[in-house]
Parts: structure tokens; sequence; C-alpha cells
């Protein structure tokens, strides 16, 4: 019968058509006895979990007692160490922007990958060499010398493993682990921000675990030893790599980049001088400027995601002297604590232990915010806006910088004792260092209340195509903290010739420079409260706001439609013109 015919056809076709979405699935194998579609999702996710673990276990290593290597064995003077420590963050911070480009761009994910595999390999394992004191030894009874590296020569290896560690760090994150594989798309804003805050409880119980086992192996048990555990992690990290093959290695869209975003800012630029200098400018931004119909070189679709973008801009810049306060913490308090009575009822606290006392609090405050936000979306609906969250925890900051600046006037009113760090002998205050405890909750108060908000914020206003552009400039924001920290400790040290941030702390008025540090972050506060209105409402769409001005720009084309059609029948009907000049 034609009609059965025609039905087995379709349903030859359908079942043909399913077969094609299997195949074209991501992990789905046809072979009997392969892992099934969500087995696979369950080994890319351990995967993908096992090396986010290994590359935190490997930076955390590194960062953990740098300045304490820097200033014992490499002779560098505190603010020296402290500079190094923040470039090396802020670094490993910019490369996953940089490698995120290059995969997409020009070398492609696979071979970038392994390339950034290698130097990651290469810079973890230049570090012992720096790390470890080298003595002659004796091999099956022939003389082995080892240590032939000079002060100047350890310096430039030193720098060099640092450099292609970042490097490697920075492509690891983009391509491995990118925020886009976790499939945040179709979340609204209290899924989103229940994930950020997991996100970053779990990426700070991390770190927790390394900062107390990976510090009190580099200072107590063999100091140096530390440096060979971010080797191990790596080995762990490219097993993984290797286990995947590149099968499952997340491919994000390619519908934005950063190129096209800094593309449309400078066409606008440019059309808009030339506009400014010889005509009427008649447009609602300046952005518009770079739209095809307005002499740039842009579509429409490119231009209102990449203002939807700029609208961020303000809120980002606020971030940058909250992270600079950030980074206080492996550089103003480290030496600080560095400087303070280790000895708890006669064991010597790793240095770097102390940062477990800000990751505590951000521990215990997730599942607590969590509960509160679930309550609050459930009863009003959108909850409280992020930005209260925001000026909260950039109210800490300050204020944990300002106790910091108390603390150490409190610390140098204590009697001098000598301490052993790393075989070498020093005098420091014999306050106990978890006097400075107060200071270290504040910022991991802050980071609870800030990190998840500016994340949420950063993902949800702006259009889903760009929403890894909108994260890669938070990420590049943060990285400029960090240097921004570095700049103010060079600035503080050359214009109070070292009395700001001193070699000797007692001698030395580093409470000044925490000081003028918390009063910079309280203007800070109050300039990101004045503007954070524009960042409050979750439940604006940006969707109404682009066809809006869409809107516009439609009735700006129908206005110069209207314009050339009276000019073109003024042309017509003129009887000044001659035959020849109307043609």
């Amino acid at each position: 019968m034609p009609g059965a015919d025609s039905g087995d056809v379709q349903e030859k076709q359908l079942t043909a058509d399913t077969e094609k979405e299997k195949n074209l699935l991501p992990g789905r194998r046809n072979h009997a006895g392969k892992l099934t579609l969500p087995e696979k999702k369950v080994q890319e996710a351990i995967c993908v979990l096992l090396v986010e673990l290994c590359e935190r276990f490997t930076f955390f290593g590194i960062v953990c007692n740098m300045i304490l290597f820097c200033t014992v064995r490499l002779g560098y003077r505190n603010y020296q160490a402290a500079i190094v420590n923040m470039c090396f963050v802020g670094t490993s911070m910019l490369t996953p922007v940089l490698a995120g480009w290059l995969a997409e761009c020009l070398v492609g994910r696979i071979k970038l990958v392994c390339v950034c595999m290698f130097l990651h390999f290469l810079g973890t394992a230049l570090l012992p060499i720096v790390a470890f004191p080298f003595e002659d030894i004796y091999i099956d009874k022939r003389h082995i010398l080892l240590h032939t590296l000079t002060k100047k020569e350890q310096k430039m290896v030193f720098y060099f493993a640092l450099l292609t560690a970042s490097l490697g760090i920075g492509g690891i994150r983009a391509i491995v682990c990118p925020l886009s594989a976790y499939n945040l798309e179709n979340c609204g804003p209290k899924e989103l921000l229940s994930f950020f805050n997991w996100f970053y409880w779990l990426i700070n119980l991390n770190s927790a675990v390394v900062f107390v086992s990976i510090s009190y192996i580099q200072q107590s048990v063999a100091r140096n030893l530390g440096f060979l555990l971010p080797f191990v992690s790596v080995l762990m990290a490219m097993i993984t790599i290797h286990m995947v093959r590149g099968k499952m290695i997340y491919k994000p869209k390619t519908d934005s980049s950063l190129l096209t975003t800094f593309g449309v800012i400078g066409s606008a630029l440019k059309t808009c001088c030339v506009r400014y200098r010889y005509f009427s400018g008649d447009v609602s931004s300046w952005l518009d400027h770079a739209k095809e119909y307005h002499g740039g070189q842009y579509s429409e679709t490119q231009v209102e995601s990449t203002k939807s973008l700029a609208r961020l801009f303000p809120f980002f810049a606020f971030q940058i002297l909250y992270r600079t306060c950030i980074m206080q913490i492996p550089s103003g308090y480290y030496l600080q604590t560095m400087n303070s009575n280790l000895n708890f009822s006669g064991f010597v606290l790793p240095i770097a232990a102390m940062n477990v006392i800000s990751i505590v609090p951000l521990l215990i405050l997730v599942p607590i915010l969590e509960c509160i936000n679930s309550y609050l979306f459930s009863s009003k609906g959108s909850g409280h806006p992020p930005t209260m969250y925001i000026v909260a925890g950039q109210l800490c900051a300050a204020l944990s910088v300002m106790v910091a600046g108390f603390s150490e006037i409190h610390r140098k009113h204590f009697p001098q004792v000598e301490q052993t760090l790393s075989e070498e002998v020093l005098l420091v205050s014999s306050m106990p260092c978890f006097h400075l405890a107060p200071q270290y909750i504040l910022l991991g108060v802050a980071e609870a209340l800030v990190t998840p908000s500016c994340s949420l914020l950063s993902f949800w206003l702006v259009p889903e195509r760009i929403r890894g552009i909108s994260m890669h400039f938070l990420t590049l924001f943060n990285g400029a903290g960090c240097f921004m920290g570095a700049f103010f400790v060079q600035t503080a040290h050359t214009g109070t010739q070292g009395n700001w941030f001193p070699h000797l702390l007692h001698e030395g008025k580093l409470e000044r420079f925490f000081f003028f540090l918390a009063s910079l972050m309280m203007v800070n506060a109050l300039g990101f409260w004045t503007v954070a209105h524009r960042y409050s409402n979750l439940n604006q769409e940006y969707t109404s706001e682009f066809r809006g001005s869409l809107s516009e720009e439609k009735e700006v084309f129908l206005k110069h439609d209207k314009v050339i059609e009276h000019y073109g029948s003024v042309l017509d009907h003129s009887p000044i013109l001659s035959p020849m000049e109307a043609t």
C-alpha cells in the first residue's frame, strides 16, 4: 500500500537520522563493548577534574614558599621577592587568555595542549635545579660535580622555569579545563551563583590541602623536596591527557573572539575620530561607528555584543584594586608571618600554612550563603543583588588590610628572638603568628562574597555568544590587579627609600603601606557602590536592549532613506542644473 510504504520510508529515515546523531555525539562509539554515552561523560568529567586537581596542585606548590626561597636562597630583598611572586601569579592569570586565542586562531587545540604540557613539565623540572643544595657526590667511585651554577645562572634558570611553568598553566586552564566545558548556557542566575559558589569552594579546598602539605615538606622535612611535587603532579596530568588522546578535550563555540572585540573597539575609535573631524555624529553610542552602515567593518550583531560587554568595563576596573588586596596574602601578610614567632608547642608552623586560615572562612561561608541564596531566590524571585555581596566583600578587604597595619604596629612591640628557617637564623618578633589570624579571616570572607558574584555578573550580563570573552576580560583585570600590587610595592619601596616596604620589618614602617592600601580600597568600594545599580537587575535581559538598539538603527535607516529620496527628487526637479550635471 502506498501509505504503508511511505510510513516505512519515514521510519527508516528517522532511524538513519537518529543513528547519524549518535555518531556525531562526542565520546560515542559504534563498536560493541565500548563505553556508552553516560559512561563516557562520567569519564570525561573525571579526567577534567583530575587534570584541574594536578594543575592547581602544581600552581600552589610553586607559589607556596616562593618568598622564603627568594630571600633565603637567592638573597633577594623582601620587596623583590614579593614582586616576583605577584608577577608569577599575574602571568599565570593572563596566559589562559593568550592560550585560548592561540588555540582558536593559530595553532589548534590539540597541538597547543601538547606544547603547553611540555612547557609545564619543563618549568617544574627546572625548579629543582635551582632549589636543591647541590653538593659533590660519588657514584661507582666516580666523582660527580653537580654544583656548577653561579648565583646569576641560578636566577636565570629560576626565571625561565617560572615563565615556562606559567605558560603551561595557561594552556591547561584554557584548553583542558575551560569554564565552558561545564555547559552553563541554560542556567539561570540562581543556578549560576550556586555553581560558582561550589566551584570556588572545591578550588579552595584543594589549595588548603596543598598549602598544609607542601609548605611543611618544603620548610621542615626536606625544604626543597616540595619543588619535586609539582613535577610529580604534572606527570599525573600528562598521564590523564594521554588517556583522553585528544578525544575528550572540550571544543567551545567560536562565535566570537577577543580579536573581534578589540577590532570593534578599534574600528569604532577610528571611524569616530574621522566623523568627529569631518561629519556630525548621530549615533546613540560611539561603538556604533564600527557598524558597516556607519563606515565601520563589523556587523550589527558583533557591535551590539561588544556594547553589552563594554558596559562591564567599569565593573571590571573596580576589581583591580580588590585583587591587589588579595595578593597581600602571598606578599605582605607572608612577610609578617615570616617575621613572627612560628613555634607552636615545640612544632615549627610552616609559613604558608597560615593561608589556610584565610581559606577556612570561605569553606564555612559557602554552604551558609548557598542556603541564604536558595531562600531569597525562592521567596523574592531574584534574591539580593550580587553587587551587595561585592560591596560587602570589598569593605572586608579594606578592613583586613587596615587590621594588618595595626597588627604590624602590635608585632613590633614584642622583643626579638632567633628563629631558624631553611637553615638560616633570622631575628623575628616573639609575637605568636596566630595574632595575625584576623586579617587572614577577613580576606577569606571577602573572597567568599566577591569572587562567585563577580563571575556570575560577568557571565550573565552579556549575550551568550560572548560569555567566554567576558570571563576572559574578568581574568585580564584580575591579572592586572596582581601587577598593580607589584607596582605599588616597587613604588612604595623606591619612593620611601625602603621605609614603607623594608627588608628588616622591625626597622621600617610596613604598616604605612597597609594603611595607604586600605584607604585606596575603601575609596574603591565606595566608588563601586555608586555604580552598582547598573549591574543589580538580573531579570533584565540583554535581548530587550539589543532589540531596542535594532529598532533605533532601523529608524536611523528610514530617516537616511527619506533624506536620500528627498535629495534625489530635488535633483530631478531642479531647474538650475544643466542636463549634463543632472546625469
